[in-house]
C-alpha cells in the first residue's frame, strides 16, 4: 500500500460576482490610429459586434455639418494591426444638431441615434432608429417612450444589443440629483414608460453615459456623486433582481479613472474603451486590455493512516490559479488548507478564492489491514456447511448439530474482529415428484429462502451490517424418478442445502 496518493486536478466551478470580470487591466493607452485628434474631441465609442467598425462622436471640428460647435457621428474601420484610421462622417445621419450613436443591434442592421430627427428646431429630445439597407442607413424613425419628457440640456441613452432595454440619463421629476438613470423595456413593439432605477445607483450628483453588458446584469456609468479620482469617474453595479435592485456602485479604479472627466465606457471581448480628457483640453478615446482571472483549480496529496484504526492521516492541498486569499471548507468541518490527524475515509474540500471562484476535490485515505496473531488469523478461514433433507423437508434449526457449529464459527470470527462475511447459499431438490409443493423447483427455492431467513435472523441483532446472505444457486438434480421413492441412497444426495463463506 502506498503512503501517498496524488489526486488529479479538479475542475473549476465559477461562481463569481461581476466584480471578478473586471479584476485587472493592462496600462491604458490612446486608441491606435488617427481617430483621436489634437484639434477636436472624440468620445462615445460604439463598436460593431466583431469590432470591425468603430462609430464615435467628434466635436469642435469644422467638417461637422453644424460647424465647429456641432457634434457629428463619424466611423472608422479596423486595420489588420488593430488600429483605426481613415475616419469619415456617417452619411445621412448627421444634422445641425448634436448627433451620436446610442447602440447597435447584434446583427449590426439597426443603429440607435440621439435626437428625434423631427422639425427644424431641437424641441423634442429623444432617440431614433435607422436601418441598414443594402449598405446604406435609412432615414431615422423616432422611437416613442411614453411619458418621457426631458427638460434640460443634458441627457443620454443607451440601447442594448438585444434591442429590448433602453437606459436613459436625464433629470426627471423624481430624480435625486442633476441627472439620474432610468430604464425603459420593450414588450412586443412598445416601450414602457421610464422607471427610476433606484437610490443605490443614483446620487445627488449626475449619473451619465450608461452601458449595459451583453449579459444584461452589469451596468457601467459615469458619476460625480460617489467620490473617486476626480471630476467624473466610471463605476459599475450588478443587477440583483429587478431593474430597480442593484449592488452598491464600485469604482473601476485609477487605471481607468483619472482626476479629470472619464465617461462613455464600453467593453467588447477582451478590451475596454472609454473617453477621457486626462491627456489635454479635449477628450480622446482610450483603451485597455481586460486581463482574465486565472481560473481556479486544486490539487491534493493524501498521506494514508499508518496503523489500523489510527488517526495520523493528512492531506496537502494546493490551489492552482485563482486570486488569493483562499478559504477552505472540508467535509469533516476543517477549515485549514492542509488538515491532519485524519482517520481512514473520504474527504472533500471546497476552495473559494477572493473573487468568488470555487473548486472542489475529494481525497481518499486508506489504512493498513489489522495485524492478527496466527491463531486468530486461522479462525478467519472460510467455513462451509451442508445438510441433506428427507423427502419434502425444507427447514433446519440453528440451535442443533452442524448448523449450530457453522453459525458459532462465523460469530467467533466476527467477535475476533473480522469486518465482514458473505454467506452464499446453494440448494437442491431431487426429481422425486413432490406432493406438497407445486414443483420441485419451488421446493428447492423454498429450502434456500428458509435457510437464508434463518441466517439473517440469527446475525441480525449484533452483526447485521457485517453479514451478507445471498442465494447463489437453486437446482433440481439427480437421476430421473423411477417409482422408487424409498431409494434414499439414490435421491437424498440431491436433496440438500449448502452454505459457504467468503
Amino acid at each position: 500500500m502506498k503512503g501517498k496518493l496524488l489526486i488529479a486536478m479538479s475542475f473549476t466551478l465559477i461562481v463569481m460576482s461581476s466584480s471578478a470580470q473586471f479584476w485587472k487591466y493592462s496600462n491604458p493607452e490612446k486608441l491606435k490610429g488617427t481617430v483621436n485628434t489634437v484639434e477636436s474631441e472624440e468620445n462615445i465609442p460604439v463598436f460593431s459586434n466583431d469590432s470591425s467598425i468603430l462609430y464615435f462622436v467628434r466635436s469642435f471640428n469644422d467638417a461637422n455639418k453644424g460647424g465647429v460647435n456641432d457634434q457629428d457621428i463619424w466611423f472608422s474601420k479596423r486595420e489588420a494591426d488593430g488600429s483605426y484610421h481613415d475616419s469619415k462622417r456617417v452619411k445621412g445621419l448627421n444634422n445641425k444638431f448634436n448627433n451620436a450613436v446610442l447602440g447597435l443591434s447584434e446583427d449590426g442592421t439597426s443603429m440607435y441615434l440621439l435626437g428625434a430627427y423631427e422639425g427644424k428646431k431641437d424641441q423634442v429630445k429623444g432617440l431614433a432608429v435607422s436601418k441598414n439597407v443594402n449598405g446604406k442607413w435609412s432615414a431615422p424613425e423616432t422611437i416613442t417612450i411614453p411619458t418621457l419628457d426631458i427638460d434640460g440640456d443634458f441627457y443620454g441613452f443607451h440601447v442594448n444589443d438585444k434591442e429590448d432595454v433602453i437606459i436613459i440619463s436625464y433629470r426627471g421629476e423624481n430624480s435625486l440629483g442633476e441627472e439620474d438613470l432610468y430604464v425603459s423595456t420593450k414588450s412586443g413593439s412598445s416601450w414602457s414608460a421610464p422607471i427610476h432605477m433606484g437610490s443605490t445607483i443614483n446620487s445627488i450628483g449626475f449619473e451619465i453615459s450608461p452601458f449595459l453588458s451583453s449579459s444584461q446584469d452589469t451596468l457601467f456609468f459615469s458619476s460625480n456623486g460617489f467620490g473617486g479620482e476626480g471630476d467624473a469617474d466610471i463605476f459599475y453595479s450588478v443587477k440583483k433582481g429587478s431593474w430597480t435592485d442593484w449592488s452598491e456602485p464600485k469604482n473601476l479604479g485609477n487605471i481607468i479613472n483619472s482626476p479629470k472627466f472619464d465617461a462613455y465606457y464600453v467593453h467588447l471581448n477582451d478590451r475596454a474603451y472609454w473617453s477621457s480628457n486626462k491627456g489635454g483640453e479635449f477628450s480622446d478615446i482610450y483603451t485597455v486590455e481586460i486581463i482574465p482571472i486565472p481560473p481556479l483549480s486544486v490539487q491534493a496529496v493524501g498521506t494514508n493512516v499508518t496503523v489500523y484504526r489510527g488517526a495520523d492521516g493528512s492531506i496537502d492541498c494546493t490551489p492552482i490559479g485563482g486570486i488569493a486569499p483562499f478559504t477552505y471548507e472540508w467535509s469533516n468541518g476543517a477549515i485549514k488548507e492542509d488538515p491532519s490527524g485524519l482517520v481512514k475515509g473520504d474527504y472533500t474540500v471546497k476552495v473559494t478564492d477572493s473573487v468568488g471562484q470555487v473548486a472542489s476535490i475529494t481525497v481518499s485515505l486508506d489504512e493498513p489491514p489489522m495485524e492478527l496473531d496466527p491463531v486468530i488469523a486461522k479462525s478467519y478461514e472460510n467455513v462451509s456447511f451442508k445438510h441433506n433433507f428427507g423427502y419434502n423437508k425444507n427447514k433446519l434449526k440453528t440451535s442443533r448439530g452442524d448448523l449450530r457449529r457453522f453459525v458459532k464459527s462465523i460469530e467467533k470470527q466476527l467477535k475476533n474482529g473480522r469486518e465482514s462475511i458473505t454467506i452464499k447459499v446453494k440448494s437442491s431438490a431431487s426429481k422425486v415428484p413432490t406432493r406438497t409443493y407445486s414443483s420441485n423447483d419451488k421446493l428447492a427455492a423454498l429450502r434456500a429462502e428458509n435457510i437464508k431467513y434463518d441466517m439473517v435472523a440469527y446475525f441480525k441483532k449484533k452483526y447485521s451490517t457485517k453479514v451478507t446472505v445471498v442465494v447463489d444457486e437453486v437446482v433440481v438434480g439427480g437421476p430421473d424418478y423411477a417409482n422408487d421413492a424409498g431409494n434414499k441412497e439414490k435421491y437424498i444426495p440431491y436433496q440438500f442445502v449448502e452454505m459457504f463463506t467468503e
